[in-house]
């Protein structure tokens, strides 16, 4: 989105839609066993529920239904983060350093509805 001064405004809605379709990309390349399997699908939903948990947050229809759904995001980024360390890779470094970047992420994205949660 663009403000008055013309430069890029930061759009959370769209952050966590990134993450969520970053995450559904590295899940397709990743060893196929059977601990990614269950893994992946827990990744999946909890990636996917932070983004959705956001914008109900901005539908929301008061401060408290607001807050809590804040909250959600947040457990949903810690839960996505506690997945993706539990991903088998194999060690390939290529899979390390994508996941490594959307450990980042999820950290980033708690940090951020934490501070929300703060102002409360």
């Amino acid at each position: 989105m663009i403000n008055t001064q013309g430069s890029k405004r930061f759009d959370l809605e769209e952050r966590t839609f990134i993450f969520a379709k970053k995450v559904r990309e590295f899940v397709k390349i990743l060893p196929k066993i059977q601990s990614n399997f269950d893994d992946s699908d827990q990744l999946i939903r909890s990636s996917g529920s932070v983004g959705a948990n956001y914008i109900e947050a901005n539908e929301s229809l008061s401060k408290k239904d607001f807050f809590m759904r804040i909250k959600i995001c947040r457990k949903e980024a810690k839960e996505s983060k506690y997945w993706l360390n539990l991903i088998c890779t194999n060690n390939q470094p290529e899979l390390e350093r994508s996941r490594e970047i959307l450990i980042n992420e999820a950290g980033e994205l708690t940090k951020i509805f934490g501070s929300i949660i703060v102002k409360e």
